[in-house]
């Protein structure tokens, strides 16, 4: 945890596939003075031209990548690294560092603008080291039977598919030992609204009133 006398909370968010991260982000968007960050909108911005990592993944994996604008075919060097883990480590190795420098950039920003509380969701935040940038991390946990079944209602598939999905990431048990806080969502919008509004009046009690938090 960051140990320090700033007002502005970084609170951390992550979760397994159809867990509710974009309902949970979709709330927080809603508190006053709140700016919420997402880790692969901010790594698919910094591949693009101009950008230190795209010409260090255009060095690694070559011109064939390219679309014909110049930008980044992210099928094309998906097909490459899905297939290749050494190439996906690579890639891997490549974005995360860019991505974690620019959140440090912007938590240095919004901390001089007085942004109350900044949003961090990532995938990997808790393997990629993000512990020494929380206050706090929260993981959203839905029983896997609930996350199939909601996958398969936004996204469609077969519930094989959803279930090798899932099996593919990290078990719960990792996550539950390792945040601060578990956001349950495995009942209805409503209940993870009060579980939400909970969590987040104790964490921003100490910092500032916590009336309001979500209008």
């Amino acid at each position: 945890m960051i140990q320090n006398d700033e007002t502005m909370i970084v609170l951390g968010i992550t979760g397994g596939i159809g867990s509710g991260k974009s309902l949970v982000l979709h709330q927080l968007e809603q508190v006053p003075g709140a700016v919420v960050i997402e880790a692969d909108l901010l790594a698919h911005k910094l591949m693009l031209p101009g950008h230190v990592a795209y010409r260090r993944i255009v060095e690694c994996f070559g011109r064939e990548i390219l679309s014909g604008d110049g930008t980044i075919d992210r099928t094309k060097l998906g097909s490459l690294v899905f297939q290749d883990e050494e190439a996906l480590r690579k890639l891997d190795h490549i974005v995360h560092p860019e991505v974690k420098k620019s959140i440090r950039a912007r938590i240095r920003r919004n901390r001089r603008k007085e942004t109350r509380l900044l949003v961090i969701e990532a995938a990997l935040l808790i393997q990629d080291g993000y512990k020494t940038i929380c206050d706090e991390i929260w993981y959203i946990y839905t029983k896997p039977e609930l996350r199939i079944q909601r996958l398969l209602e936004s996204r469609g598939g077969t519930p094989v598919k959803w279930r090798s999905v899932i099996s593919s990431q990290p078990e719960d048990a990792f996550f539950l030992q390792n945040a601060d806080v578990v956001l349950e969502n495995n009942a209805d919008e409503t209940a993870l609204r009060q579980n939400l509004i909970h969590e987040l009046e104790r964490l921003l009690l100490k910092s500032e009133k916590n009336d309001d938090i979500i209008s």
